[in-house]
């Protein structure tokens, strides 16, 4: 009887790492079909990513699990995973038929991280790029007088200095930036050049393989109509696109990042003075505690400049953050004063500002979590 179970249990071993390779053998062949979808789109001027087609496939496939009894959470996790791999490949396969344009790129600091991302998007898709860097400015003067978009991508603590030094530009070229921070450099852009002026901030880092569901904030300065191809060069790069006020968008900055950054920068400090054994608390720590470290860690294993750059922005952030303390302090009181009941008041009035939200945030932290778990080691 033992054999026979054992007999039974190494041929089932087997047939799953046969379903297994098949599984293998099915992603390429559809990592193929994307690779070719990649290219048609490119020679029919669709962008990477559409929403709706991905919001009806990911339906589909939902209903088609429950059909066979299977967790439609798991084929919708699969399915996202396999996809976003599809346009990793579909961005590379673009670039194999793009067609040559005729607009001329600068991008002023492209040969640092950021800058150097979109040098490769507009070369992939068949712009003529020159990188302007301070060593060469001299002999880039006429790219930049023929160009028809200058971007800028330097530090934001150069960035005024830079445009300054922008006057000569044609007025049919668009002059944009790339800085978190979109006041300021639009107003010095508006000052500096008559042609048409937009600010972008992008809301992700360098180290993105293609801009699919990747958000880019644009800020309007002058001449719309002018900047419309390159609005329309972002979205085929399957970016999302949110217009708002400069103003606005500072002040909202100054909570999506400023204030996010400076807290975990507190944090950090503090968890070092503590001089905590790091090693210690992640081993015993749950999935989310051991996420919210993660997030810590990764600030902290990138350049200080960039973020010091960030918080030292704008010295209108300091009320914000100052307000943020103050908060700290009042949260700190009801501990201090063991004042349980002021705290749960306090807790339920923060949840019904949330309202829907809350449970929204808790079901996709669910999914975070349980692939946070994945990877533990």
């Amino acid at each position: 009887m033992l054999v026979d179970a054992k007999k039974s249990f190494q041929r089932v071993r087997e047939n799953i790492d046969q379903v297994d390779s098949d599984l293998v053998n099915l992603i390429a062949k559809r990592l193929e079909l994307t690779g070719e979808v990649g290219r048609l789109k490119a020679e029919l001027d669709l962008p990477l990513y559409v929403p709706s087609r991905e919001s009806e496939l990911i339906k589909q496939k939902r209903q088609l699990a429950g059909e066979k009894g299977i967790s439609p959470d798991l084929v919708e996790d699969v399915i996202r995973r396999i996809m976003r791999e599809s346009y990793v490949n579909q961005s590379y396969t673009r670039s194999e038929v793009a067609e040559t344009k005729a607009q001329k790129i600068v991008i002023v600091g492209g040969e640092g991280q950021l800058g150097r991302l979109f040098v490769n998007l507009f070369i992939q898709s068949g712009y003529s790029v020159t990188v302007v860097e301070k060593n060469n400015w001299i002999e880039c003067e006429q790219a930049l007088k023929n160009a028809s978009l200058v971007m800028v991508a330097v530090p934001i603590r150069v960035t005024e200095q830079v445009i300054d030094k922008l006057s000569n530009l044609s007025e049919e070229c668009i002059l944009a930036d790339i800085t978190s921070i979109k006041d300021l450099p639009i107003k010095t852009m508006l000052k500096v050049h008559k042609g048409p002026v937009i600010g972008l901030h992008p809301m992700f880092g360098p180290g993105v393989e293609h801009l699919a569901k990747q958000t880019i904030v644009v800020c309007k300065g002058r001449g719309e109509n002018k900047a419309k191809w390159l609005i329309e060069q972002m979205e085929q790069w399957g970016a999302n696109l949110s217009f708002i006020d400069s103003n606005e968008h500072d002040h909202l900055m100054s909570i999506v990042q400023v204030l996010r950054h400076f807290s975990t920068i507190a944090y950090g400090y503090h968890l070092m003075e503590e001089n905590i054994d790091l090693d210690k608390v992640l081993e015993l720590s749950s999935p989310i505690y051991r996420l919210e470290l993660i997030m810590v860690g990764r600030l902290f294993a990138q350049n200080s400049e960039l973020y010091s750059d960030i918080i030292f922005s704008d010295t209108k952030n300091i009320p914000m953050v100052k307000r943020f303390i103050q908060r700290l302090l009042d949260l700190f009181e009801t501990l201090e004063n063991q004042d349980k009941e002021t705290f749960a008041i306090l807790f339920d009035n923060v949840s019904n500002w949330f309202g829907d939200n809350a449970n929204k945030f808790l079901q996709e932290s669910n999914h975070l979590l349980a692939k946070a778990s994945d990877i533990k080691k």
